[in-house]
């Protein structure tokens, strides 16, 4: 069942990946219209809520995070590496991925203060479109924004 769903997030990431793929580091500081966040500040977020996950969510003690978009709460406008983006976003998917292939009991209730009580399987779902949410606007940006 692991490699299933592993099938299944990573194919739901490729709405994020296909986007950092084709993202030029000058992309990074655009914003679209009046929205505060800017592209750097949603790959890295993006990133940082996928490893929180993997970590606090799924159980990976490893994973070595400092979420500074949510400690900030808001962009700051130091996302603008497109390196070190995507080394935090490809330790992201491995590390997330490692935390999906270690899952024995995908029915077992998690609660954060962030969403509540949710089984392991909900909180997949939740991350999936939590990032697919943000791919969205990231595709907005490198679109339109400026």
């Amino acid at each position: 069942m692991n490699k299933s769903l592993i099938a299944l997030w990573k194919e739901g990431r490729t709405r994020f990946t296909k986007l950092l793929d084709a993202t030029q580091e000058s992309d990074l500081s655009k914003h679209n219209g009046e929205s505060p966040n800017s592209a750097g500040f949603l790959i890295r977020h993006i990133a940082e809520v996928e490893l929180l996950f993997a970590k606090n969510v799924f159980g990976l003690s490893e994973v070595k995070i400092v979420a500074k978009t949510l400690i900030a709460g808001k962009d700051t406008g130091e996302w603008n590496n497109l390196a070190e983006l995507k080394e935090i976003s490809g330790y992201a998917a491995e590390m997330f991925e490692k935390a999906i292939s270690l899952q024995e009991d995908w029915d077992e209730v998690v609660e954060t203060k962030e969403f509540g009580r949710k089984t392991k399987a909900e909180a997949l779902g939740r991350i999936t479109t939590h990032t697919a949410y943000h791919a969205g606007q990231l595709a907005l940006i490198l679109k339109y924004g400026n």
